[in-house]
């Protein structure tokens, strides 16, 4: 009797009941970062608006992000629906050959969101704005050491490498203290350990909301809606802007036609209220990439950050 009632819920409602799933999210760095905010973010969301029937998180830092790489090449389809949350850094620290694999060894599944550099100090800093930082690295930079979440020669190095040398002229001379994932890097930055934090607007965000640190600058082109106090690098004189995009990829084994149904369920998510209350809350920008799409920015960007990163002798 049951199966006939499932049979028939089936023929009346197909796409409601086959297009709940439940999502496996792996994200290779720790708790409270870029990559952890955005995976349990859009778990939340997939919860709330009724498009999965469940999610769940797996933190699986190391090797600079190669460890959950390796990881999800090892399981392949071992383990269902199991989707990788990454970034820029993918495509970084492949060129900088601080991972052994990159994009291309997995399938790019969705382009979710696109979210900004931010600088950040603390309530109680010396430096209350962005030009007060600047003509402290003026006088010494190893008076502005800066953190991030992400290893040498990464996104949250590259980003103030490039904000420095914008306003500057020598970002080289950058004092970078690298910590293992964003949650680390903020409480680098509360502690003293770091004048400037460099990280990602989101999770920069958290930070400001709680009354513990200030956001002096961020690198979106232009101010945002959602956050117009937030002034740009451009509006402050620097002439430098920053996009970094989060996405997900499936294992290298997963078949096209799955591939294609998750981009499917993304681009339905993001439709969706429940989706909207969390990119708001987050100060996220919708970039929604279908697979192919995807891959193409992928191949783009690499092509571009290989010109960055040679210019500020990150690479040869």
């Amino acid at each position: 009797m049951k199966a006939f009632f499932l049979l028939a819920a089936l023929l009346v409602f197909p796409g409601s009941l086959l297009a709940k799933t439940d999502i496996h999210f792996l994200i290779p760095g720790g708790p409270g970062g870029g990559w952890d905010t955005t995976a349990r973010g859009t778990g939340e969301a997939l919860v709330k608006a009724g498009l999965a029937d469940n999610t769940s998180f797996q933190n699986l830092s190391g090797g600079g992000g190669g460890r959950a790489i390796a990881y999800l090449i090892e399981m392949g389809n071992k383990q269902r629906d199991m989707l990788m949350i990454n970034s820029t850094p993918i495509v970084l620290r492949a060129l900088s050959g601080q991972i052994p694999n990159s994009f291309r060894d997995l399938k790019p599944v969705v382009g979710l969101i696109a979210d900004y550099g931010a600088f950040v100090v603390t309530k109680n800093s010396p430096y209350q704005s962005w030009d007060a930082v600047v003509a402290a690295y003026r006088k010494d930079p190893r008076l502005v050491k800066v953190a991030g979440g992400s290893a040498r020669g990464s996104m949250d190095h590259l980003v103030a490498a490039q904000a420095f040398e914008a306003a500057t002229g020598n970002g080289r001379a950058l004092r970078y203290i690298p910590y293992d994932a964003g949650g680390r890097a903020k409480a680098g930055l509360l502690s003293g350990e770091v004048q400037l934090l460099s990280t990602g607007l989101s999770e920069a965000l958290d930070l400001a909301d709680s009354g513990e640190a200030k956001i002096l600058a961020m690198t979106a082109p232009q101010p945002l809606a959602d956050r117009p106090n937030i002034p740009t690098l451009k509006s402050l004189g620097c002439d430098m802007s920053f996009t970094n995009w989060r996405g997900l990829f499936a294992s290298p084994d997963t078949p096209d036609a799955k591939v294609a149904e998750y981009a499917a369920l993304f681009k339905k998510l993001m439709a969706t209220p429940q989706w909207e209350a969390v990119r708001k809350r987050n100060g996220w920008l919708n970039l929604y990439e279908e697979p192919k799409t995807f891959l193409q920015s992928l191949e783009r960007q690499e092509s571009d950050m290989r010109q960055v990163m040679q210019d500020l002798g990150f690479i040869q």
